[in-house]
């Protein structure tokens, strides 16, 4: 049998986008980063525009200080589509809801839902919390109102609410005319790290 000679492969892994997202989303400066890490500025800059390769010792370093698994670096980054015809129908609790779950039940950091709502319809009878610290809704037809504790808002097409999903909160569609609404909940309320 002849024996078989591998070769590596000819795409580079790129790693500098995501410790320079890190390192940004932590507020740190190159120079910040670099100090804590012992190395140079001019090498963080390097690295993260994937100049240079980093030693593994030196990749385990900028990892920790940045507190960043560094298996993450090597994950393979997937891009879903989510048709809205072929997303799954979901039940959350409201009366007259038609709704769509449109991530992937395996994204943690964000759910997104649409929710087709008839006239008269309504959240449920209770104001009620979700499991989340930001949930955005978005009129994309029709009219909704929000009901809070101390106040009620009403939204009309390409309107746009943010508020804690931990705050008590309904809604409804008073009107005579079907609704369409796009809920998006930051992180997913069953990722349990809200």
């Amino acid at each position: 049998m002849r024996p078989i000679n591998p070769t590596a492969s000819q795409n580079q892994l790129r790693v500098g986008a995501r410790l320079r997202a890190s390192r940004k989303a932590q507020g740190l400066t190159i120079a910040q980063l670099a100090q804590a890490a012992h190395v140079t500025t001019g090498f963080v800059s390097r690295v993260e525009r994937d100049e240079t390769s980093p030693s593994v010792s030196t990749l385990v370093s900028l990892c920790q200080v940045l507190s960043l698994p560094i298996g993450s670096l090597f994950e393979e980054i997937t891009t879903d589509v989510v048709e809205l015809a072929l997303a799954p129908l979901i039940n959350m609790g409201g009366r007259g809801a038609t709704e769509r779950l449109l991530t992937p039940r395996s994204q943690s950091g964000v759910q997104v839902l649409r929710s087709h709502l008839a006239p008269q319809s309504t959240g449920g009878d209770a104001l009620y919390t979700i499991n989340c610290a930001v949930e955005v809704v978005h009129v994309v037809a029709g009219t909704i109102s929000m009901l809070f504790f101390d106040r009620k808002v009403d939204m009309k097409t390409g309107d746009t609410l943010t508020f804690s999903g931990r705050e008590p909160h309904n809604w409804e569609n008073t009107s005579t005319q079907e609704a369409d609404v796009m809920w998006t909940i930051v992180p997913a309320a069953w990722s349990g790290s809200a």
